[in-house]
């Protein structure tokens, strides 16, 4: 993902570790942009569990974020 441009399909989950079973929760599929737009805005608490998946990369959102 880290060499993936913006218009890249991605899925962005939410990862609810406190969770019994910690199910992930898929809170947008599509465009790079788009999934980064919906973090963005997402509660700080939110944001610690969230992740961008590809086809062949799983990306925490603060690494993202914060890179």
């Amino acid at each position: 993902m880290r060499g993936t441009s913006s218009g890249a399909t991605v899925r962005l989950y939410h990862l609810d570790r406190d969770a019994e079973g910690g199910a992930p929760e898929t809170l947008f599929y599509g465009p790079l942009a788009g999934a980064m737009r919906i973090a963005a805005q997402q509660p700080e608490e939110v944001q610690q569990g969230l992740f961008l998946a590809t086809e062949t990369d799983v990306m925490a959102w603060l690494d993202l974020y914060e890179a």
